[in-house]
C-alpha cells in the first residue's frame, strides 16, 4: 500500500511540475525569431546555430541566414562557399558544412524526416538536435537534454546522473501532449532562472517541487591559454590581399583570411590595429601591420566592398570591419 501511495504522490508531483512549467513558459518565454516556428527546416537552422553560440549572437544571424536561404531546397542548391560566407562569424564551420550536406540529403529524399531516429541519420545531427526538431516541428513525444536541462534535472532530483539517466528522467517528466513546448520550457528555465552559480529560486515556477535551493559550486572550466597572432594588411585600389586556408586544414579549411606573419618574425611595417579575439580555450592578442610587399602567389586581391561574399574567418571579418570604421578602408 505504501508503495502505491508513494507512486501516486510522484505522479501528482510530475503532473504539477508540467502544469507549472508550461504556464510559466507561456507567460515568460523570450521573444526569439525562431520561437513559435513550425517549419522543421527553420527549427533545424536555429538549433544548429545555437550549438556553442550565444542566443544574442544567433538572433541576428538566423534572420539573415533564413532570408538568404528560405527553404531547405534553396540551401541544398547553394554553393558551399556561399553557405560558409553566410555563416562567417558564427564559428565552428563544420556545423555549416554539415547543415549544408543535411539539406542536400533532405532535398534528395523529397520530404523532411519527421522522427528523431530518422533525423539522426543526417550529417551533423545528434540526439539532442534530432529530438528538438522532432518534438517542436512534428509533435513527437521525445525529450531533449542539453546543459540547461541537465542542470534543472540535477537540482530538482538532487542527484548526479550519468548521461543515459538524464534522458530517462527527462522522458518521464515530458508532457507528451505538448512535447515541443515542454522541451523549450525546460531549456528556457535553465537559461533564465536555474542559472549555474546563482539560480533565481524566488522566480522559479517549480521551486516547491525542487529538492535543492540556492547557489551551487561553479564547475571549473579548462584553463585559458594566451597566444599572439600577427597579420599583414596589403591594400591596392580599394582591394585587400586575402589568402585561402588549405582545404585539408583541421581548422577552418577553405576559409579566407589576411596573410599571417610568423609570430617570431620582426615587423618594421606600421602597426595598424591591435585587438583581442577568443576561440574555445585560447585568448589571442592580434596585431595587424600595414605592408606593401605581400606576395600574391598564395593570395587574391579582393575588393573590400565584396569581401563579405567570401567565407571569411570570423577574425578576418572583425579586422576588416574595425579597419573600415577607423582607417577609411572602405
Amino acid at each position: 500500500m505504501a508503495a502505491i501511495e508513494q507512486g501516486t504522490v510522484q505522479r501528482k508531483n510530475e503532473a504539477m511540475f508540467r502544469r507549472r512549467l508550461l504556464r510559466w513558459f507561456q507567460q515568460s518565454q523570450r521573444t526569439l525569431p525562431w520561437r513559435g516556428e513550425t517549419d522543421p527546416y527553420r527549427i533545424l537552422v536555429s538549433e544548429i546555430m545555437l550549438q556553442q553560440t550565444r542566443v544574442a549572437v544567433v538572433k541576428d544571424r538566423y534572420r539573415k541566414f533564413v532570408a538568404q536561404f528560405p527553404s531547405v531546397e534553396r540551401l541544398a542548391r547553394a554553393r558551399e562557399e556561399t553557405v560558409l560566407a553566410a555563416w562567417s562569424g558564427l564559428g565552428y564551420y563544420r556545423r555549416a558544412r554539415a547543415l549544408h550536406q543535411a539539406a542536400k540529403e533532405i532535398a534528395a529524399r523529397g520530404a523532411f524526416p519527421a522522427a528523431a531516429d530518422e533525423l539522426r541519420e543526417l550529417p551533423g545531427i545528434g540526439r539532442y538536435t534530432a529530438a528538438a526538431v522532432a518534438s517542436i516541428a512534428f509533435g513527437q513525444p521525445v525529450a531533449v537534454v542539453d546543459g540547461n536541462v541537465k542542470r534543472v534535472l540535477e537540482r530538482v532530483t538532487m542527484q548526479q546522473m550519468v548521461e543515459e539517466d538524464y534522458w530517462q528522467v527527462a522522458g518521464k517528466l515530458l508532457d507528451t501532449r505538448r512535447p515541443g513546448d515542454f522541451n523549450q520550457a525546460m531549456m528556457e528555465l535553465g537559461a533564465l532562472v536555474c542559472l549555474p552559480a546563482q539560480p533565481l529560486c524566488h522566480a522559479c515556477p517549480v521551486a516547491v517541487l525542487c529538492n535543492s535551493r540556492g547557489p551551487t559550486e561553479k564547475a571549473r572550466g579548462p584553463q585559458r591559454r594566451k597566444a599572439v597572432l600577427q597579420y599583414a594588411l596589403a591594400r591596392r585600389n580599394g582591394s585587400v590581399l586575402l589568402r585561402q586556408r588549405d582545404r585539408e586544414s583541421s581548422l577552418m579549411p577553405g576559409m579566407w583570411e589576411l596573410p599571417e606573419i610568423s609570430p617570431g618574425k620582426r615587423n618594421e611595417t606600421p602597426l595598424l590595429l591591435t585587438l583581442r579575439h577568443s576561440i574555445t580555450t585560447t585568448d589571442y592578442s592580434v596585431h595587424v601591420f600595414s605592408t606593401r610587399s605581400a606576395s600574391t602567389k598564395t593570395g587574391r586581391w579582393v575588393p573590400v566592398h565584396t569581401a563579405d561574399r567570401l567565407p571569411l574567418t570570423g577574425l578576418t571579418r572583425k579586422i576588416l570591419r574595425k579597419l573600415g570604421t577607423h582607417d577609411g578602408l572602405q
